[in-house]
């Protein structure tokens, strides 16, 4: 428990929202079997906002609601507002989520499989996803004239937050209704 200030700062980094004491509390005590006050606690927070009090850190503890969150010092806004407007930008075309879907349920897969699945030409799709680095040339397939073999990239699986290629829904699990060449009663 020498470390108590680093597993908070810890804790309070890895929150997705923002903490409460007493949930730090409480993750301390069930890891380290020791009770550990609220004064402590208290006192260990205050030692992190004023080490992120500091011009050199782009970072700050803020009390939000009734927890601890690390948020951007105003001063980097509007820094952070041009990436979010960068990465708006790269929202996928209807062409590219198609191409992109095909790669991942088929990978390895030529770009001559992905148009005989797709119909159409996906040079350009297939540009754009190795671009944006969602996907990746895995190879040459042994086939004639050797075509170059893609597949879903790491950027893929953060970009749809998933762990594996094994997340992704299941084909059969999937609700499908086809109503071409059915014949009304």
């Amino acid at each position: 428990m020498d470390q108590i200030e680093q597993y908070v700062e810890a804790l309070i980094f890895a929150s997705e929202q923002s903490i409460r004491a007493e949930e730090i509390q409480y993750c301390l005590q069930a890891v380290y079997n020791q009770d550990i006050s609220d004064e402590e606690i208290n006192s260990v927070i205050a030692s992190i906002t004023a080490k992120y009090n500091y011009e050199s850190f782009a970072i700050e503890l803020v009390k939000t609601g009734n927890g601890y969150q690390f948020l951007t010092k105003k001063a980097f806004h509007p820094i952070i507002n041009q990436l979010q407007v960068q990465r708006s930008k790269k929202k996928l075309s209807q062409a590219a989520l198609e191409t992109l879907a095909i790669i991942a349920y088929k990978q390895p897969i030529t770009k001559t499989e992905i148009e005989q699945i797709r119909g159409v030409n996906c040079d350009y799709s297939v540009q754009k996803l190795l671009e944006k680095e969602l996907i990746a040339i895995s190879g040459k397939s042994d086939t004639i004239g050797k075509p170059i073999l893609y597949c879903t990239s790491n950027l893929f699986m953060d970009y749809f937050g998933i762990n594996s290629i094994n997340e992704l829904p299941q084909l059969k699990d999937m609700a499908t209704e086809n109503t071409i060449g059915e014949h009304a009663e």
